[in-house]
């Protein structure tokens, strides 16, 4: 076995772990591609922009949530996410309600056909991403607290702004 081919673990693994943090990088890079890439087989499931998918996925979690922080939890412009909120209104996907007494202060909520939508979409990701596992479940949970992890500690240190490097502050 090459120096490449060693697998090691922990903050101090060997000469190999900046390359394996690299590999695994690409690796989740070729996978996000590939799944958006894919048609769906269920006709009735609607492709989204990444940016639609993102608002979705968090509607999923905090399902009356304001726009500052659909914003802050997508790390969207609010300019940009205007206009994706604008883009799922008019595909029936999400609906805004107004909760405060002068009538600015704005919710925004999915609608049941826009949960559909995200039902559809996670089943087909789900065989998907299964099939081309050869349905191998041996290392999911430790793959999903591993890429968990990862999605936590990107998200605290995202920069407020692209000119913004980011914190690392814990």
């Amino acid at each position: 076995m090459t120096e490449d081919q060693t697998h090691q673990t922990g903050p101090t693994a060997g000469p190999d772990h900046e390359q394996r943090w690299a590999e695994l990088a690409d690796l989740v890079l070729i996978i996000s591609r590939e799944i958006q890439f894919r048609r769906y087989t269920d006709e009735r499931a609607v492709h989204l922009s990444q940016s639609e998918g993102m608002v979705m996925r968090h509607l999923k979690h905090d399902p009356a949530a304001t726009p500052s922080r659909i914003a802050t939890a997508t790390g969207l412009q609010r300019t940009n996410l205007s206009t994706v909120l604008r883009g799922l209104e008019e595909k029936g996907f999400i609906e805004r309600h107004t909760h405060s007494a002068d009538g600015r202060g704005v919710t925004v909520h999915s609608t049941e056909h826009g949960r559909n939508n995200t039902t559809l979409v996670r089943r087909e990701w789900a065989t998907t991403l299964s099939d081309a596992a050869d349905h191998d479940t041996q290392h999911l949970d430790a793959a999903l607290s591993l890429l968990t992890a990862m999605e936590n500690g990107l998200t605290r240190t995202r920069p407020r702004n692209r000119a913004t490097p980011p914190t690392t502050e814990t």
